[in-house]
């Protein structure tokens, strides 16, 4: 049935003419009667008792009016809140962070999109990059952050950071006054890791795997400022990346740059390749770009 339909009988009945109502409409008159007669057998009953040049409604044609009103309504608003999704005055986003970064990168980027588009409803679900790649993967986030390099064929990204690592110990450490070290140098030592799930710590263990080494475990967290209180209480050592050991100043800890050039942290917003973006998750991509830049 053709919405066009519903909306030339509503104004026929409202105009109770439908010579009037093709006037209303801009149409011809029998293009007017050609769509009732249509809608008649769309609808398999009669909508009309025709008396010469005037009608009145059967019981049915009463029911089709009060309905159609209600589905011409709907489809008006529709119309509008579509709208409203394109101009993102409405809408939702869900965006995947890793939570070691939201902090050090993110969160200007989160306060710029709320202040400029208040009607999003932006929420974050924090979680590990290989967590956040399968979950763009299937469909159930449009955009979040990985490490890179990811699946070319699958995913589009832009980069914003490329880290060295650095390794954080205690002040008065054995490392003390270094300017690096490799990792060779603490394949024994007791470390605070990042959980396994995350892409750094597998990149992190295939580098001492290459060594003939394992990660001699001292206790994992997905939070770097928990990893740093471990390595302070002297539980262990860890890396992180300079730009956050960046953020450790003022605390009795060394950060030493690893000299390791397999081993880097290079993070970027990524999307599935080839589908439908919303318009907040474009409007998201953008402001990411203005604000972050790209990293090679």
């Amino acid at each position: 049935m053709d919405i066009r339909g519903l909306r030339y009988f509503v104004e026929a009945v409202r105009a109770k003419s439908f010579t009037r109502a093709a006037e209303n409409l801009y149409v011809t008159q029998p293009t007017i009667s050609k769509m009732m007669k249509q809608l008649e057998e769309d609808l398999g009953v009669p909508l009309f008792i025709r008396e010469g040049k005037q009608f009145r409604l059967t019981d049915a044609g009463q029911l089709v009016y009060r309905r159609s009103e209600d589905v011409l309504l709907a489809m008006a608003r529709l119309k509008s809140e579509l709208a409203d999704l394109a101009e993102l005055e409405h809408g939702e986003l869900v965006v995947g962070l890793p939570p070691m970064i939201g902090g050090a990168f993110y969160a200007p980027v989160v306060r710029a999109f709320r202040e400029r588009y208040p009607g999003i409803e932006l929420k974050l679900v924090e979680d590990g990059a290989l967590a956040i790649e399968s979950s763009i993967r299937d469909g159930s986030l449009e955009v979040g952050v990985a490490v890179l390099p990811v699946d070319r064929d699958t995913f589009d990204h832009i980069g914003f950071v490329k880290d060295t690592l650095r390794l954080i110990v205690p002040a008065g450490s054995r490392w003390a006054g270094r300017a690096r070290v490799k990792l060779a140098d603490i394949a024994d030592e007791p470390m605070v890791c990042y959980p396994k799930d995350f892409t750094l710590s597998s990149r992190i263990e295939d580098g001492f795997r290459r060594l003939g080494k394992t990660v001699n475990v001292a206790g994992r967290s997905a939070h770097w400022d928990f990893i740093v209180a471990m390595v302070e209480a002297r539980l262990g050592i860890a890396l992180l990346p300079s730009t956050i050991a960046a953020r450790i100043a003022g605390r009795p800890l060394e950060a030493i740059e690893l000299d390791e050039a397999q081993i880097v942290w290079h993070l970027g917003l990524i999307w599935k390749k080839d589908s439908y973006l919303s318009h907040a998750a474009r409007a998201w991509i953008a402001l990411s770009r203005t604000m972050l830049g790209t990293a090679p």
